[in-house]
């Protein structure tokens, strides 16, 4: 299937009247079709069993180039998968050439999420994304949170998955001074995600950097603690 294709069936379902909605909520420059989420899922699940890997790579970078809403949401859709047979190296590079892209939350959190799942399946990739905390671009360094959440969510981690945990705080504890809200909130995403399995490395930072962040990325942080 071609972008030109892709698009075709995705306008075919699209809502204008959705899609001005979709405009002012999300607040970033660009064309909404007008197409819900689910929709969404349909394409993707249907494209996945037609498609091989390369094929889907393919489709994925050529409505990513659209820089439509929906496109890039299906782009990252097509790629969410935790096995990408025979090899997952070509849809790892294309997810990682999208970060500097990254301008809005929802098209970022569906990228990392399909990004999740290439790290897991090869975690020593995380060496490629560390200097993503160091970025001027603050949606890369957001993305070193979000990418890594898998790593909260361990009920038995491994002594390699703690040392993760560890890693990832500490580029977590680089960001507290910076106030922007998309930082502050991934902060307390991690945190709270990781309190449910780990609440003592939790308390830990909070209990060195709580006072240096805002007080809702304290407060939401620390909810779920007993």
């Amino acid at each position: 299937m071609t972008p030109a294709a892709a698009l075709s069936e995705l306008e075919a379902v699209a809502d204008p009247q959705k899609g001005v909605e979709m405009a002012a909520y999300h607040k970033v420059s660009r064309a909404y079709l007008g197409v819900a989420n689910p929709q969404l899922d349909a394409f993707a699940k249907e494209w996945r069993t037609q498609m091989d890997v390369e094929d889907r790579v393919t489709l994925a970078s050529g409505l990513w180039a659209t820089d439509i809403h929906e496109a890039r949401v299906l782009a990252a859709k097509l790629l969410t998968q935790a096995r990408l047979r025979p090899s997952d190296l070509s849809a790892w590079d294309l997810i990682k050439s999208w970060v500097p892209d990254f301008d809005a939350w929802a098209i970022a959190d569906h990228a990392c999420m399909a990004g999740q799942k290439r790290l897991v399946w090869d975690p020593s990739r995380l060496a490629e994304i560390e200097h993503w905390h160091q970025s001027e671009h603050m949606w890369t360094r957001r993305a070193a949170l979000v990418i890594t959440l898998p790593w909260t969510k361990q009920n038995f981690p491994k002594p390699q998955d703690l040392e993760v945990r560890d890693k990832v705080l500490g580029w977590a504890a680089t960001y507290v001074d910076d106030h922007t809200w998309f930082i502050q909130k991934a902060i307390a995403w991690w945190l709270r995600e990781l309190s449910k399995h780990d609440p003592d490395r939790v308390r830990r930072f909070l209990d060195a950097h709580a006072a240096a962040m805002k007080p809702f990325a304290a407060k939401e942080a620390a909810r779920k603690l007993v």
